[in-house]
């Protein structure tokens, strides 16, 4: 038989472990976070050979790569600006908890200009990624050597000058030679703007002839510069981008403009705080390994890491400085 004092003992030592277990319970999810995420279905609201998808594509083969993820997979789904894989994905959120969509800056213009009723509100914000700038391309037979050229054309005769891009009128690809233009001195309204439905398709409509000019991401259009297939005739960076030292700046042509547009990842709404924490813990990690620098490099992009609330935050700026520079330009009243 054991007396009072063991008893008491016993019951004392019982209640510390169910006290530290009860502790590493509640701990576990924070500190092994990323450890739930395996595998990643990367949604794209767009078609092959655009931002989104090399994005997407570039996020997912550095993950697997560096082994921070085992598996990574890819549906592309067009349509609506964009909206139809933002519906999709808030329509059936219960079972999207192992996928991230892909978006940029369109996730905004759109909201604002209605093309789409839901905003980034409606989903769950995980974190930008990258920063990418904007690019004017032409064939390699054009007559344009610079962006100058284009403005001289478009001032004598607007409807002459056809410019595509792989969004929607009233979208980035739309707005930035808008922009442009405005700066320039000329009527951004009078932009005759060709809307694609991804930004590989708008750079076959360049090269068949069906426009002259294509506003784009830096990032999908530097491959084919380096292969001599396009020249960039300018880019909206403050400085020039060491991976085309050659091409000039908006703002080294005389010209007050500078943009870039980030691009990130958004969860399904009501995703768990600890899935959505796990995916911005293996984005982090990708940012230091040798895997992520080669894509990264090879694309042109530029690190721009915001995740969760600092993210929420920088797109709620961006909504009223895009907002309020759109009813300048007359997209939106």
């Amino acid at each position: 038989m054991f007396g009072i004092k063991d008893f008491l003992s016993r019951r004392l030592a019982l209640a510390t472990i169910l006290t530290l277990l009860a502790v590493l319970s509640i701990s576990a999810p924070t500190v092994v976070a990323d450890s739930m995420i395996d595998e990643v279905h990367f949604l794209i609201p767009g078609g092959a050979g655009g931002g989104w998808d090399s994005t997407a594509r570039g996020v997912g083969k550095a993950l697997r790569d560096a082994n921070i993820i085992k598996k990574a997979s890819y549906e592309n789904m067009s349509g609506g600006g964009g909206g139809k894989a933002l519906n999709h994905l808030i329509s059936t959120a219960r079972r999207q908890h192992g996928t991230m969509m892909v978006n940029s800056t369109p996730i905004v213009i759109r909201s604002l200009t209605g093309v789409f009723p839901q905003s980034f509100r409606d989903l769950t914000p995980i974190a930008a990624v990258i920063a990418d700038y904007a690019a004017f391309v032409v064939p390699n037979d054009s007559k344009y050597n610079t962006w100058k050229d284009v403005v001289s054309d478009f001032k004598q005769d607007s409807k002459s000058v056809r410019i595509a891009g792989g969004s929607v009128k009233g979208g980035m690809d739309h707005l930035v030679p808008a922009m442009a233009i405005l700066a320039a001195g000329g009527d951004p309204l009078k932009v005759r703007y060709i809307p694609y439905d991804a930004g590989g398709k708008a750079m076959a409509g360049l090269l068949s002839g069906d426009t002259q000019v294509l506003s784009t991401g830096f990032s999908e259009a530097v491959g084919l510069a380096k292969q001599g297939e396009i020249r960039i005739i300018a880019v909206t960076s403050e400085d020039r981008l060491p991976q085309a030292p050659e091409v000039p700046t908006l703002k080294e042509l005389g010209y007050d403009i500078s943009f870039a547009n980030w691009r990130g990842f958004f969860g399904p709404p009501g995703l768990p705080d600890e899935k959505a924490e796990a995916f911005r813990s293996i984005l982090a990690k990708m940012y230091d390994t040798p895997e992520w620098e080669e894509v990264r490099t090879a694309r042109g992009w530029q690190n721009l890491y915001k995740p969760g609330d600092d993210f929420y935050k920088f797109l709620e700026n961006q909504e009223e400085v895009i907002g309020s520079m759109m009813r300048t330009l007359g997209f939106i009243k």
